[in-house]
């Protein structure tokens, strides 16, 4: 009879969920979210060198142009794509013109994938190298959203409109903090081709590549493209104050700001009785700086003492100094307890070379989590092992039982041995 009951009730239970299912089958998807879509813009040299004859046999134009269409034959469904020119239109000997030369071929949108190989079709080497603008242009086109964005810039020279540096023109787009990442290729690259796009990446946390031959150029354009299809977390960008009292409160996340040469950056953060604050800080030298500097990242109360500390120093053998710090409050009985206030401080030691700019400040990305604290009851209670006593307690009785069982068979074999 009790089977027949719950049997029953188990199968009207299943009845009123497909019912409801079917009554609101928009609830569910009114929950759901939509990811933004990721967005790319490749930015490519139609400069008059690219018509020059040294991969592969072929011209320089002619790989990219069939790099271009086997990427846009791959590229992910998700990803939005565009294609942006520089030096493709003006042929005259006007530097002010020609430095102005740069043109959306392709809008950033869904790739309608015909369009796209016909407008690469369409290009021919003309004129000057205007990176710099061109890059300020690509930054626009990608601007909005709040997918991953990524520029990849393919030139075969150096920029030809200074004073406008792409350099700083990407270290600029990096502290506006729009998560924008530029990779650059190099064709067949000179020693000054490549310092240039290798500062025009790392302004951005972006990478460089040196290309020779058309598949390495298509490998590493698909390569990219296809990254930015891969979920990421999107910092968050914020400014530090020069102390506590005005700094901002961060709640867990990654977080980017620019670190002003040797200043101090700070940031506040809630810690709840019971919880561990996990601290980490990266700063990046996106120029050229003098060797021994140092990273150092505080923990301290809003009265200045301080709770824990962790630092790190280089020589100039990386472009990247990180370090981190944990601190777990101790947990309270009441359970009304307020959370603590904890000042983070960002202090760094390096300094700029001679003759180089030292704004905007250098990359700095900052990382914050707040989680729950170690447990005490198997921490500290149980001097670590935790549940572990309970396998500790059966192997000391196993052992127990297994040396009276093997002193009893000595035994016995030993007088049956005086016996015979």
């Amino acid at each position: 009879m009790i089977t027949r009951q719950r049997l029953a009730a188990g199968v009207c239970a299943l009845l009123a969920a497909l019912a409801a299912g079917i009554a609101c089958p928009g609830g569910a998807v009114a929950d759901e979210t939509q990811a933004a879509a990721p967005k790319v813009e490749l930015v490519l040299d139609v400069s008059g060198s690219m018509r020059t004859r040294d991969i592969d046999g072929g011209s320089r134009m002619a790989a990219a142009k069939q790099a271009f269409n086997e990427v846009l034959d791959a590229t992910p469904q998700e990803v939005e794509l565009g294609i942006r020119t520089l030096g493709a239109n003006y042929r005259g000997n006007d530097r002010k013109e020609g430095c102005k030369d740069t043109a959306r071929l392709y809008p950033v949108g869904p790739l309608n994938r015909t369009e796209a190989k016909t407008a690469v079709a369409t290009l021919q080497p003309t004129g000057w190298t205007p990176i710099g603008p061109a890059l300020l242009k690509a930054a626009d086109d990608l601007n909005g959203g709040a997918g991953s964005r990524r520029i990849v810039l393919i030139s075969d020279g150096e920029d030809t409109c200074q004073p406008l540096d792409p350099c700083e023109v990407a270290r600029e787009i990096a502290a506006k903090g729009i998560g924008l990442t530029i990779d650059t290729l190099g064709l067949v690259p000179d020693a000054k081709t490549r310092d240039q796009l290798s500062c025009i990446a790392d302004a951005t946390g972006g990478t460089y590549t040196d290309v020779r031959h058309k598949e390495e150029l298509s490998d590493r354009v698909g390569q990219l493209v296809d990254r930015a299809a891969d979920p990421v977390v999107t910092p968050v960008a914020t400014e530090g104050a020069a102390q506590c009292e005005k700094a901002p409160t961060l709640k867990s996340g990654l977080y980017t700001d620019r670190a002003e040469f040797g200043q101090q950056r700070w940031y506040k953060v809630e810690v709840a009785p019971g919880k561990e604050l996990r601290a980490s800080v990266s700063v990046a030298d996106d120029r050229a700086v003098n060797p021994d500097y140092g990273v150092l990242l505080r923990a301290v109360t809003e009265r200045g003492r301080e709770i824990v500390r962790g630092e790190a120093a280089g020589t100039g053998r990386t472009d990247v100094i990180s370090t981190g710090l944990r601190y777990p409050k101790p947990g309270s009985d009441d359970d009304n307890a307020p959370a603590e206030t904890v000042c983070l401080q960002v202090t760094d030691s390096f300094s700029a070379a001679a003759g180089v700019k030292t704004t905007p400040g250098l990359p700095l990305e900052l990382t914050v989590d707040v989680v729950d604290g170690p447990s005490g009851h198997h921490d500290v209670a149980s001097f670590g092992l935790g549940r572990g006593w309970w396998l500790l307690g059966a192997l000391v009785l196993t052992g127990f039982l297994a040396g009276l069982l093997w002193g009893w068979l000595s035994r016995w074999r030993v007088a049956v041995w005086r016996t015979n």
